[in-house]
């Protein structure tokens, strides 16, 4: 892993002022952190650097801003994060400028600063070069661990990569080492658990999968799209009709790489999509045609649990089912159980992402039993398709 990428492990930061690129843009509820998990993430790599004695100066985006807007200030967060290091976390006006460069002045070994929203800044998006040396005179080296940030080739992304000295943080170096073993260099068979709303959204991904893996699974609404482009009526259910040559042409590609492809044999259907709606199962040729299928049935669970006995690493993107509602959750939710059981007995390296990925995975409860789960969402889906991401990119060895 370290022969591919620089980590903290190649430098010394005694002394040195980094500028760590972390995502503190969590979940707000009424000026309050909803959903602290991107900041537990990243307080390995910030006490690990304080506690060699370097100078920690925290770059993060928050939001969606047009310019300064107190709304989208990343203030409140610094003190949730001080709050889970457990040490002082100084907070600084301005990412660039006089506010950012006194509070750094200021800073003695092992100190912490939060500079401000760097997307307050229009030079940030735009990776404008006089904006990256603007930030790059606050620092001496760069270290980035924002994995999900990585697929954007921002300033404080990726510019800094180019004029400082490079490194992936703690966090960063563990999705690295994940996604790895997962897709680049895995344990063969690898079957991809490929699910969610829509084909269109995920065309890539499942063009670049099947010429790697040895088995796809397809879940979810997408699943509805596949089976109509093979003759199977599916009622009202959510498919994407204009889209069945190209789910022939997938199956087609999937067929010439050798990778099964495993879809619903059965489902639950339901006249109407909401909590506790009445449902059964039916086989796929007796679909009503005013009924919608939400949910794998039980054969095609069973087929999804037998596939995994036979695996030796999962990637999973996606829900089985519109997992959100009872009981439709019940094919996701058994899915992911009888994964996280192989992967707690040693069987199984199960790899997962994508933010409705994520919340399945926690609602069936097993999030802490899977081998790596990614909070990342678009660079997580981008790896997948096989796109290099520019915040990776630029920690390469070469």
């Amino acid at each position: 892993m370290t022969k591919s990428f620089r980590t903290l492990d190649d430098v010394d930061v005694k002394g040195q002022r980094v500028l760590l690129r972390v995502d503190l843009n969590v979940p707000m509820d009424n000026g309050r952190v909803s959903d602290a998990t991107r900041l537990e993430r990243v307080t390995k790599t910030i006490a690990e650097i304080s506690d060699h004695g370097g100078r920690v100066i925290l770059l993060s985006h928050f939001g969606r801003p047009k310019g300064f807007d107190p709304k989208e200030s990343l203030k409140p967060v610094a003190i949730v994060l001080a709050y889970l290091l457990r040490r002082h976390v100084e907070f600084a006006g301005d990412c660039i400028g006089d506010k950012a460069q006194a509070a750094v002045a200021a800073m003695k070994d092992g100190d912490i600063v939060c500079l401000e929203n760097t997307r307050f800044h229009k030079g940030e998006e735009k990776n404008d070069p006089a904006f990256v040396a603007e930030l790059a005179k606050l620092g001496d080296i760069w270290v980035n661990d924002a994995f999900s940030a990585a697929h954007r080739a921002h300033a404080s992304t990726e510019g800094l990569g180019r004029v400082l000295p490079a490194y992936a943080g703690r966090s960063m170096q563990a999705e690295l080492d994940a996604l790895t073993k997962a897709l680049e260099a895995p344990t063969h068979p690898v079957i991809a658990v490929i699910g969610g709303a829509k084909v269109s959204t995920k065309l890539d991904l499942l063009e670049n999968l099947v010429s790697k893996v040895d088995a796809l699974v397809i879940g979810g609404g997408m699943a509805n799209t596949f089976l109509h482009a093979q003759g199977v009526a599916v009622g009202k259910s959510l498919c994407e009709k204009d889209l069945a040559p190209t789910a022939l042409r997938i199956l087609e590609k999937a067929e010439a790489s050798k990778c099964a492809v495993i879809l619903p044999v059965d489902a639950i259907v339901a006249q109407e999509f909401k909590a506790n709606a009445e449902s059964h199962a039916c086989g796929l040729d007796a679909v009503p045609a005013d009924a919608m299928i939400l949910d794998l049935g039980p054969k095609s669970v069973d087929r999804v649990r037998a596939a995994f006995d036979d695996a030796a690493t999962v990637v999973w993107n996606g829900p089985l089912g519109a997992f959100e509602i009872k009981p439709f959750d019940r094919g996701t939710m058994q899915a992911a159980r009888h994964a996280a059981g192989r992967t707690r007995d040693g069987k199984l390296i199960s790899v997962a992402g994508g933010g409705d990925t994520v919340a399945a995975l926690n609602h069936a409860g097993v999030a802490d039993d899977f081998t790596y789960v990614s909070t990342a969402g678009g660079a997580f889906l981008e790896w997948m398709e096989g796109k290099p991401l520019p915040g990776v990119e630029v920690l390469r060895i070469r």
